[in-house]
């Protein structure tokens, strides 16, 4: 049975969900957390809506068997295709990932904003419902296959379609670039490189760490604070030993991006 001393489940389609796992950690050094990357199942992006919910439905049962307390869904599209159906079925608190096309724009001068994510991403009515309140002057680009080549650990090929996404755009007139895939954080190094120095990038990553924090107050649910806090990560994939080690990999480097 859960109490406020269980540990909080977070999940992604695959690797990409520990740069949002990194985040939480800092916000919330006291908490325990369980990270499940469904790798056998990925990439959730290009997958059917009903496809996404069906994993989705696998990876809730694997975290409910653990007794967490809370869930992140640490995936733009499954946040779009399940947790409005997860927060009806369920009593503990369901906290979802969205681009951060609001402060995105909320900061934007004069010029245009990307909007990078996967197909079902931009495809899905919570996205036409954020394009609608904060979309002016906002471009989606989908990306079929980036997710990927982060999964890979491709950064070279990142770069590579990268720089042909961004080919056709004046970047001149570009304000803000908004990465609406959690996978996309590991990717801010190369972009730095491509994008001008007056190019600001934004990802969901900190405005999910800290509606987290305000659920878990507002429920009572925050762990003793004598608790010291660690994490558990596990994967779907049938080469678990090989996706962990990058899943460790890939947390330390976010842990450190954020850190410094």
């Amino acid at each position: 049975m859960a109490d406020r001393n269980s540990a909080i489940g977070v999940f992604d389609s695959g690797v990409g969900g520990v740069g949002t796992l990194a985040q939480l950690m800092k916000e919330l050094p006291d908490e325990n957390f369980i990270y499940y990357g469904d790798t056998a199942h990925a990439p959730y992006g290009t997958k059917t809506p009903e496809e996404v919910m069906q994993c989705v439905r696998g990876v809730m049962a694997q975290l409910q068997a653990r007794d967490v307390k809370a869930v992140v869904i640490a995936c733009n599209t499954a946040t779009s295709v399940a947790a409005a159906a997860l927060r009806e079925e369920l009593t503990m608190p369901i906290i979802g990932m969205e681009p951060a096309l609001k402060p995105a724009s909320e900061n934007r001068r004069t010029g245009d904003i990307l909007v990078l994510a996967t197909p079902v991403t931009l495809s899905l009515q919570k996205f036409e419902r954020l394009m609608e309140k904060y979309g002016e002057a906002a471009i989606p680009v989908p990306c079929p296959g980036l997710m990927e080549l982060v999964e890979a650990r491709d950064f070279a090929g990142a770069e590579k379609y990268l720089t042909d996404v961004f080919a056709g755009t004046d970047l001149a007139h570009v304000d803000a670039v908004v990465l609406g895939c959690t996978h996309y954080v590991f990717l801010r190094p190369i972009l730095s490189r491509l994008l001008p120095p007056h190019v600001t990038v934004y990802d969901g990553n900190l405005g999910t760490a800290r509606q987290l924090r305000r659920v878990l107050e507002g429920r009572e649910l925050r762990c003793d604070p004598a608790q010291k806090g660690g994490v558990v990560i596990e994967t779907s994939s049938e080469e678990k030993e090989r996706v962990l080690n990058v899943m460790h990999s890939l947390l330390d480097m976010a842990r450190e991006q954020i850190s410094g």
